[in-house]
């Protein structure tokens, strides 16, 4: 497998995955604006949120992919793929 096919989700767990980062950080954003109904509190809970959601969903896998960090993910998700069939 190339690297313009590999994914950095490919080896996170099931709780760090996009899907998760959008329903996490929308439910916040929506909670906040449910429980206090005012523009002004729910633009400053969001302003972080988005800014985290930014960063992992489209900052964090170019990063990973270019510092080579996703190899070293790679690497290990085939050792522990080893160790669990060498058992």
């Amino acid at each position: 497998m190339d690297n313009s096919s590999e994914s950095v989700w490919q080896y996170k767990p099931w709780w760090c995955q996009p899907w998760t980062i959008l329903l996490t950080g929308s439910s916040i954003i929506g909670g906040s604006w449910f429980l206090f109904h005012r523009y002004w509190l729910t633009g400053l809970v969001s302003l972080p949120i988005l800014a985290w959601m930014g960063f992992f969903i489209l900052v964090f896998p170019k990063l990973a992919r270019e510092s080579g960090m996703l190899a070293e993910m790679k690497q290990a998700h085939q050792q522990v793929q080893n160790q669990s069939t060498a058992e």
